[in-house]
């Protein structure tokens, strides 16, 4: 059922994403190539947004921070299994693997190394104040639009 927290959430989620998505290829390896980095990232905020802070507005501001931590961290938790299937789907069609099972535990140590560039001040406090923004934005948008 859309609501107005459900849309606040992923709106704000989205915005988060782009920017964090920014600041990485900013710190990240001068010439590579992103592709749809940013857009895939903006997509997984839309839905982390949707399903998972949106449903949970409504139980206080405590829990509205809490709630917008909740889906910061799955937001990064699914971008960088995403991006680590992404990474080793490439890896694999150019048969860098020795088999099924060494290409899924890849994606483990391919979404490590993402999380490394994660690990910047400037990354860490957008991620933190986003959390929080979204978390208080969505819990106003469901307190003034029940």
């Amino acid at each position: 059922m859309p609501t107005a927290s459900r849309l606040v959430a992923a709106v704000c989620l989205v915005v988060l994403a782009f920017l964090v998505s920014g600041m990485v290829i900013d710190n990240g390896e001068e010439g590579k190539d992103y592709g749809y980095f940013t857009y895939v990232n903006m997509a997984l905020g839309a839905i982390c947004g949707w399903k998972i802070m949106g449903k949970r507005a409504g139980r206080g501001w405590t829990a509205g921070i809490n709630n917008g931590l909740t889906g910061v961290a799955s937001l990064l938790f699914w971008a960088l299994f995403v991006q680590g299937c992404y990474r080793m789907f490439d890896l694999a069609m150019r048969n860098r693997y020795g088999g099924p099972f060494e290409a899924v535990m890849a994606i483990f140590s391919i979404g490590i190394d993402y999380g490394k560039q994660l690990i910047y001040p400037e990354i860490l406090v957008a991620l933190a104040i986003g959390a929080v923004v979204a978390g208080l934005a969505t819990e106003q948008a469901s307190r003034k639009w029940r």
